[in-house]
């Protein structure tokens, strides 16, 4: 706000980048937030307790369970893994009357706040801890606790760009202001029991995206065409009349939202290689259009995933393999090579699985 006020030059175009690291684990409201919700009970999304049938390896091995178990987080690699009683759950010591070193990370507090974080959270797990908690029910306390933390911080979020739209109002700069909202990724609010993101299913895949321009965009107006983050890019450049160099991958996607074209993307291409590492979510790749999606999880595995959007937009079961989906497998196998080959992303290992793959087909 100070920039805008005061170290601008008004009479010329302006570009603001206004990030926010409050929604990234592990979720701490700032003071005033720090009861909201306190008289709330969320339900969880309907397959919170996923079992993972008909699903592959990487799926069932992650580390990002809400509420994992004792047993689960003792073989866990790490402690990047699943929650915690500390670092997610807000606990001095736990239900079993373990430390949890939470302790540590409100060294970084001084008195007052450190008192007003206490005053908050401590006879709320005081509660918790007399209540004696097991299986489905400690499972539902532990989702509560994340999704109203989560919640809390983007309250703040939202005080935030309220502040910055309230601005733009009072000085006459919303008509001629394009204002861009949105992630790095999506994210797991309880989807499949996870937090966090990284693999390509929906709720991580998508991610949020809002725009407003009232000189070009219609107010309400709603697009369903795939594009990608890559195309930020080219539309922001689109925007400011600049020049889009050619070796930019992504496309301006200016013409979508204004309504100019329906025409997006036919499919796009997703991949993940931070494995082994934090969640040990397996290295994968794939293509999604606007009705399926085909993943491959490779480097310690050989495993495909085929979803059928449409009929099952929770991606509950795996269709790669089955006989009435052969011509769309076949398809969407064409697809990802194209666009791996396009984007001129390779992995030696992984290129055998697909010259394999191709070799069956012919």
């Amino acid at each position: 706000m100070d920039w805008l006020k005061n170290k601008r030059d008004p009479k010329k175009p302006f570009l603001l980048l206004y990030h926010q690291k409050a929604p990234h684990r592990n979720w701490k409201p700032e003071e005033k937030y720090l009861t909201l919700f306190d008289d709330k009970t969320f339900d969880p999304p309907a397959n919170f307790f996923d079992d993972y049938a008909n699903r592959g390896t990487a799926a069932k091995t992650q580390e990002m369970l809400i509420a994992a178990s004792e047993d689960q987080i003792a073989v866990a690699h790490g402690n990047g893994g699943h929650g915690r009683w500390g670092h997610d759950f807000k606990m001095l010591t736990d239900p079993y009357g373990k430390n949890t070193g939470f302790e540590n990370e409100l060294k970084r507090f001084n008195s007052e706040q450190k008192s007003a974080w206490l005053s908050a959270y401590t006879p709320k797990n005081d509660a918790m801890k007399a209540q004696n908690l097991e299986g489905k029910e400690l499972a539902l306390w532990k989702f509560n606790r994340y999704l109203k933390d989560y919640l809390r911080t983007i309250q703040s979020v939202d005080d935030g760009v309220g502040e910055i739209l309230d601005y733009l109002d009072q000085e006459g700069l919303t008509e001629n202001t394009i204002v861009v909202y949105t992630s790095d990724q999506g994210f797991y609010l309880g989807e499949h029991g996870w937090f966090d993101k990284r693999f390509m299913y929906e709720e991580s895949l998508r991610t949020p995206l809002l725009i407003r321009y009232p000189k070009e965009i219609p107010a309400g107006s709603k697009v369903d065409a795939l594009i990608q983050n890559l195309d930020f890019a080219p539309t922001f450049l689109d925007y400011a009349n600049a020049n889009i160099p050619e070796d930019i991958q992504g496309e301006s996607f200016r013409n979508i939202v204004n309504q100019k074209t329906a025409k997006g993307r036919d499919a796009i291409y997703y991949t993940y290689y931070e494995y082994p590492s934090v969640h040990m979510v397996k290295r994968h790749y794939g293509v999604r259009t606007e009705r399926y999606k085909l993943m491959h999880f490779y480097y310690d595995i050989d495993e495909w995933e085929l979803y059928d959007l449409e009929k099952d937009p929770s991606e509950m079961h795996n269709l790669y393999g089955e006989k009435k989906y052969a011509e769309v497998q076949k398809n969407m196998h064409i697809r990802l090579i194209e666009l791996r080959t396009q984007y001129g992303d390779s992995d030696s290992l992984d290129q055998m699985h697909i010259e394999r793959y191709l070799s069956k087909r012919k």
